[in-house]
């Protein structure tokens, strides 16, 4: 009797859409990490150990630490994400392995919660939330400006990084009424500005007039920390700050101290560093900072469309085909 072939083998660091990774159980062995939060370092070196495929996140760093005893098998990366900053790109090309993303199918949930923080931020509803359950409402009528937040209409928007996810969040916010729309970058994009009448400016230009300024750029070396005690002094004193982008663009400690003191408004954040933030970060102490766990892109609709995504580039790459999404 002849040997069944073997199964390629596929560990992933997170579960994922049932009806996606079903299609992938049909054709590979997969082990899918199973604890409440993202694996340890070490918990995901030893999964990876003997692996075909691969299925991260940004929270897994893909380095020669993990690439060296994953094993020269090892032939694709598929990472939960359009970023690839946690990745070492020029590594996996030298060893061979492809590495696939999912991008454009999470724009427009990026954008819509992007936007949603900018709302939730400017008029401070988590504080309002706080107020009702804890039984505030209707004891403070004697301050005139009680829980008085910010108008989006008649603001200046500052989007650092006309990428398609902050054309989409600058083409919902267009719609508010805002009195302009300014952006930052390496370079112009009129072929995208031009049509919703945005303005390209310096860094420092955009932060010392927008109102609300919201990272949506991709990482890189040079703008990591890029908003930093320098930049926080250069912004209004009422101006709020969006973070879709990446924790590692923001120094946390600089923007604590810019709440606290007053320096900036408020701001609202969907990353950090680290993730998950520790219940003890000083910047959950704040009334003016708002988090949200990393869900910008955590819809029904998105999430399984990223998890088709994932599963049709490892496919892809274990039956010879190409990638339908590469990195590079």
């Amino acid at each position: 009797m002849s040997e069944l072939p073997k199964l390629p083998k596929v560990y992933a660091a997170m579960s994922m859409p049932l009806e996606g990774m079903n299609r992938l159980r049909k054709l590979c062995q997969v082990t899918v990490y199973e604890g409440n939060q993202d694996p340890t370092r070490q918990e995901f070196l030893d999964g990876a150990r003997g692996m075909d495929a691969l299925i991260v996140d940004p929270q897994v760093t893909v380095d020669k630490e993990l690439l060296d005893p994953a094993g020269p098998q090892l032939k694709v990366i598929a990472t939960y994400s359009v970023g690839l900053d946690h990745i070492d790109i020029d590594l996996c090309k030298e060893r061979g392995v492809k590495v696939g993303h999912t991008p454009n199918v999470l724009t427009t949930a990026t954008a819509e919660a992007g936007v949603a923080l900018v709302l939730a931020t400017a008029r401070r509803i988590e504080e309002c939330i706080r107020a009702v359950k804890g039984g505030v409402w209707g004891t403070a009528w004697d301050n005139a400006m009680w829980l008085a937040g910010k108008e989006i209409a008649g603001s200046v928007i500052g989007i650092v990084g006309l990428g398609r996810i902050g054309l989409a969040i600058a083409k919902r916010l267009a719609g508010f009424e805002v009195s302009k729309i300014l952006y930052t970058g390496r370079n112009p994009r009129p072929e995208s500005s031009d049509p919703i009448g945005a303005q390209f400016v310096t860094f420092d230009q955009l932060l010392e007039q927008s109102d609300f300024v919201i990272v949506a750029c991709s990482v890189n070396d040079s703008n990591k920390g890029l908003f930093d005690e320098a930049a926080f002094k250069k912004m209004k004193r009422t101006a709020i700050l969006v973070n879709i982008s990446r924790g590692v663009v923001v120094d946390q400690d600089a923007l604590y101290n810019a709440l606290k003191s007053g320096e900036i408004g408020a701001a609202g954040l969907d990353v950090t560093t680290p993730e998950p933030l520790p219940t003890s970060s000083p910047l959950l102490t704040l009334p003016n900072c708002l988090v949200t766990p990393h869900i910008a892109s955590c819809t029904v609709t998105t999430l399984n469309a990223m998890c088709e995504l994932v599963v049709d580039n490892i496919l892809a790459v274990l039956e010879g085909r190409f990638l339908k999404t590469p990195a590079f």
